[in-house]
């Protein structure tokens, strides 16, 4: 075929069809538009259907049938023009404006379409095909348009050679190859009017499955390769997406041959409420329209002053002549000019009314309710003329993700002029408007939250109510009968007529739960006589109307407000100015570093102090006593001949003052790491040795003490120092736990202090520094006052590492008793309770300690033996080693240590710490105790504070949380009493009900005795019940 043949049946480019394709990015939104357009055709049914076709592309045709108006063959022309509709005017309601939905959505499900429709007793195929545009090379769109008379089946064109071609295209491209299956399809349209629209060659996803699956369900449309889990139902499946795609259907939607139970959402809610929404911020739309109007009104106006200067200047042409011809002509000059005129005076009167209305405020109605049906599925739904457009949009407090305003669901109808939709109905063209609308309906769903009162009754309560069990939020509601029961009475059913299509509400009936109503249910089959008519006007819907209470803020509130806002941007502009952008290595130079930064005098000692930062403590647990010693063997074979070393310990004892004497007796280590830093000042050698040993001790004076113990016992003696390790296991694994917990503290400490700032670390150093420099005349005799300490510290070890084994026998039992009260943690199922020992058993290899409980659960015992050591044991935050050791070894150190490197005394009494240890554990203990659920800090936690912790603990907001969970307990218990006490009364009043209806039924039976006795025998006479009764009971004796 050459293109001359179809150079008649042009309609516009090429690139219209393939714009048009990719204009929907959601498959079911294709779906829809082409239900759309079956509407506003005033459609009542609209079948769509699959047919198996394994020749074509995607092995099935998808079908859309409707009984709407259908179209004759002058309308079908206007659907092969893009963007004209004749449905687009400022009052209408339809759903199609731009008149590119047919196109689009057929286009984007598949590659080829074919259009029957039937009106008038015509009959018009209209066939707009992708595949016959590529196989013939075409830029032109062509559309064969062949059309017939209903009755007789003739074409009704008189060009022979136009309709040949245009149905050889269709034989040739379409899936019907001649006539009679042509009309085969016109006869799926049963009634006077109506359209069939069939969508071929599918598209197909990467797998080479098409996108629509159909065999998953048989009954329904669903979108392939979604899965079911965190996926919407109106996302996966059509025809839920079908049944919420109007606000108030009155179409019948079959799919697959079932039909679709649509909903108009406002009646699937618990609770609804509706809220009216007044503002002039919507103005796009209607400026747009303004300018339009005003446009058309100075055309008219330019028509009209046209047409009535030419009938003036023909008047005047004319003048005398009073022929027929003239006068007619003038006539009808006139005539124009009179009705151009009319024209553009009511082109000027919608102008001005639509000038008015701009600035006119708009009105929406906000309807919010509960999913109680599924409270995952909640949101905002926003239609537009009734159609929707956005569905699930979180807005106000859902965008926080806590249960507050969980489970509502938000419905509002926009009208075009307020805001106009995208073209695929997907989205609102002003996503500025379409935001302050979402932020207002945030507003009026915070109130609605407010209204219906759920949070002061209790959130967790009321789903309980309703079935949901499960802490999981996203759990469907338990399927019990009480539960389906109890959601039903709260949502009445309301179906439709299949005939009236008119809405009707059902009253509760208990055994209507879960009952499946047909799909051809009618107004009569409705138990409600006074609905149960077709003829019967159908109800409104009542909702209670609510009104948005802005919260006024008092001055101090909004000082309060104006104070934290300037805070903020405060910290933030402190933050920018921190900020330093490095581009070059110039300016990696400028950097504000500690090193250089800081002056001469006092960088001279800090190479030796960073240097021992270099490796400040492991960040693993601390090692066994055994691997200390062995690690610590290599630094001894450096180690020149000791002349004063610290004394070594068997119990955890932590000698202060050791450091000056270490300093002095390993000079060799202390030269290196003191040789980065002989640029500034060159002083003796000597001097910085002293100098950095308390700088040292002062970093890691804490941690130091057991490991320098080890080590110096095993320079001293390696025979006491097995045996130490031998006979005092028990101790050593003590310390070891001790040990753990202490350096556990003391890196938290360290690395929050790096994170302050790093001059903070270095706060020590320029009083080390100045005493280095006050120091240097008196090196002499320091040196001679540290050798004597050290060799009588040397004799105090070499006393102690010689001690017998029934001493620390002795020791250890001694120690073991000394156990009893202290503050220990016990694991009982998996889970740590803390407690105290109340006593303890010595045995040959071990202690065991009883441990009395704080507060267990009730299935657990209240106290319980353990293994001291174990895992199942831990102690209680123990206090520093500074606050253990003997007052007799910190004597020589304080006399020793200069002044200026002695740390704080911030040693404690034994009872006083004692007392703070039971304090903190009682502490801890009553907030577990009370601790109110869902609190900001986590329960575990309070286990590990220590007292610090504990005096930061906020006990305001842990008390106003707690009252509040209190409050809401006792609110469950009295609404529940009262709930059973309104049980009890209707129980009461309906045996009260069921007890006066009984007597007056006894009362009338009694009555028709009497009145039946003195029919038999008139000369009875009976004045009383009693009377009557005996009566009788003597008539039944006797006749027995």
């Amino acid at each position: 075929w050459g293109f001359k043949f179809y150079i008649s049946l042009c309609g516009a480019q090429v690139t219209f069809i393939y714009i048009a394709m990719t204009t929907h990015e959601f498959l079911f939104g294709a779906l829809a538009e082409l239900v759309d357009n079956s509407r506003d055709a005033n459609a009542t049914r609209i079948d769509i259907y699959t047919e198996k076709r394994p020749d074509l592309r995607g092995g099935f045709i998808l079908c859309f049938l409707d009984d709407g108006t259908g179209m004759d063959p002058s309308e079908a022309t206007h659907v092969i023009q893009f963007g004209k509709s004749s449905k687009r005017f400022p009052e209408s309601t339809h759903i199609g404006q731009y008149g590119n939905g047919l196109k689009s959505g057929s286009m984007r499900i598949g590659k080829d379409f074919i259009l029957f429709t039937k009106k008038d007793d015509k009959l018009t195929c209209l066939f707009l095909s992708r595949t016959f545009h590529e196989e013939e090379g075409l830029d032109e769109v062509i559309v064969p348009l062949p059309s017939w008379d209903a009755k007789t089946q003739q074409p009704l064109t008189q060009d022979t050679e136009k309709y040949a071609t245009e149905t050889e295209l269709i034989f040739k491209y379409s899936p019907f190859k001649n006539e009679e299956q042509l009309f085969r399809q016109f006869k799926k349209i049963e009634g006077p009017s109506g359209t069939l629209v069939v969508v071929y060659n599918l598209k197909l996803m990467d797998n080479r499955e098409p996108e629509l699956d159909v065999e998953t369900d048989h009954q329904d449309i669903q979108m392939a390769g979604t899965p079911v889990e965190g996926v919407k139902p109106e996302r996966r499946s059509f025809r839920a997406y079908a049944a919420v795609l109007y606000i108030d259907p009155r179409m019948r939607i079959f799919i697959q041959g079932h039909k679709v139970r649509t909903k108009r959402l406002s009646c699937c809610l618990y609770n609804p409420r509706m809220y009216k929404y007044t503002s002039t911020r919507f103005k796009t739309r209607a400026e747009q329209e303004v300018k339009k109007a005003d446009h058309l009104s100075k055309l008219a106006e330019e028509k009209a002053r046209e047409a009535e200067s030419k009938a003036r200047a023909l008047e005047i042409k004319l003048g005398d002549d009073l022929s027929k011809e003239a006068r007619a002509a003038l006539r009808k000059a006139q005539d124009s000019a009179v009705a151009l005129r009319a024209e553009a005076t009511r082109k000027q009167a919608i102008h001005a009314s639509k000038q008015k209305a701009l600035k006119e405020p708009k009105e929406l109605n906000f309807i919010f309710g509960v999913n109680i049906e599924r409270r995952d599925q909640d949101g905002m739904f926003v239609y537009n003329c009734s159609r929707l457009i956005k569905m699930y949009e979180k807005t106000g407090p859902q965008l926080e993700g806590g249960m507050a305003c969980g489970g509502v669901v938000g419905v509002v109808d926009v009208p075009y002029l307020v805001l106009e939709p995208t073209h695929n109905k997907q989205d609102f063209a002003d996503a500025k408007e379409y935001r302050h609308l979402l932020r207002a309906m945030g507003e009026y769903l915070a109130q609605y939250w407010k209204d219906i009162g759920i949070a002061q009754k209790g959130i967790v309560k009321f789903w309980d109510e309703f079935g949901y069990l499960s802490a999981n939020w996203n759990s469907v509601p338990s399927n019990e009968l009480r539960f389906r029961r109890r959601r039903a009475m709260e949502i009445p059913v309301t179906i439709q007529c299949d005939k009236c299509l008119k809405w009707r509400t059902l009253p509760f009936q208990m055994d209507a739960v879960d009952k499946r109503y047909p799909d051809s249910w009618v107004c009569l089959m409705n138990p409600d006589g006074t609905q149960d008519r077709c003829d019967a006007s159908e109800q409104k819907q009542n909702l209670p109307i609510g009104v948005l209470r802005k919260d006024i803020k008092s001055s101090e509130d909004k000082q309060k407000d104006i104070s934290e806002k300037i805070r903020q941007q405060q910290e933030k502009l402190e933050a920018m100015q921190k900020t330093t952008t490095v581009k070059s290595a110039a300016d990696i130079k400028q950097l504000p570093l500690d090193v250089s930064t800081k002056p001469a005098e006092q960088r001279t000692p800090q190479p030796t102090r960073s240097s021992q930062r270099a490796a400040p403590r492991p960040r693993s647990p601390p090692l066994p006593a055994v691997v200390r010693k062995v690690v610590s063997q290599p630094q001894i074979a450096k180690t020149p001949p000791p002349k004063a070393t610290p004394p070594s310990r068997p119990t955890r004892t932590p000698p202060a003052p050791p450091t000056p004497s270490k300093a002095k007796s390993s000079p060799a280590p202390a030269t290196k790491a003191t040789k980065p830093a002989a640029k500034p000042v060159a002083p003796p050698p000597p001097p910085p040795p002293p100098t950095k040993s308390p700088a040292r001790r002062s970093v890691t004076q804490s941690r130091a003490t057991t490991p320098s113990s080890a080590k110096t016992a095993g320079k001293q003696t390696p025979t006491s120092k097995k045996e130490n390790l031998k006979k005092g296991r028990v101790q050593e694994e003590e310390d070891a736990e001790e040990e753990e917990s202490e350096e556990e503290e003391e890196e938290e400490e360290e690395e929050d202090d790096e994170e302050d700032s790093a001059s903070e670390e270095d706060e020590p150093q320029p009083k080390k520094s100045k005493m280095a420099v006050q120091a240097r005349g008196k090196a002499v005799v320091e040196k001679k006052t540290a050798a004597a300490t050290a060799a009588v510290k040397q004799t105090n070890a070499e006393v102690i590492t010689n001690s017998t084994n029934e001493d620390l026998k002795k020791d250890a039992i001694k120690n073991a008793q000394k156990d009893k009260g202290i503050q220990v943690e016990a694991k009982v199922n998996g889970d740590w309770f803390t407690g105290r020992v109340t006593a303890v058993e010595t045995g040959k290899e071990n202690v065991r300690w009883k441990v009395k409980f704080d507060y267990v659960p009730m299935n657990t015992p209240r106290d319980r033996w353990v293994f001291k050591g174990s895992d199942d044991v831990r102690l209680m935050r123990p206090a520093s080693p500074e606050s253990r050791s003997p007052d007799t070894n910190q004597g020589p150190a304080r006399s020793v240590t200069p002044p200026t490197a002695a740390e704080p005394d911030t040693t404690q009494s034994g009872p006083s710490r004692e007392t703070t240890e039971g304090l903190v554990t009682m502490m801890r203990t009553l907030l577990r105790y009370f601790f109110p659920p869902d609190f900001r800090i986590p329960k575990d936690s309070v286990n590990t504070m220590s007292a610090e912790d504990l005096v930061a603990f906020p006990i305001k907001e842990y008390f106003q949380q707690y009252e509040a969970g209190l409050q809401s307990l006792c609110n469950s218990y009295q609404t529940r009493a009262e709930s059973r006490a309104r049980a009890v009364e209707e129980k009461s009043s309906g045996a009260e009900t069921k007890l006066r209806e009984s007597e007056e039924k006894l009362r009338k039976l009694r009555t028709n005795i009497v009145a039946l006795l003195q029919k038999v025998q008139e000369d009875i006479e009976i004045s009383s019940d009693d009377e009557l009764d005996a009566y009788i009971e003597d008539l039944v004796t006797k006749g027995e």
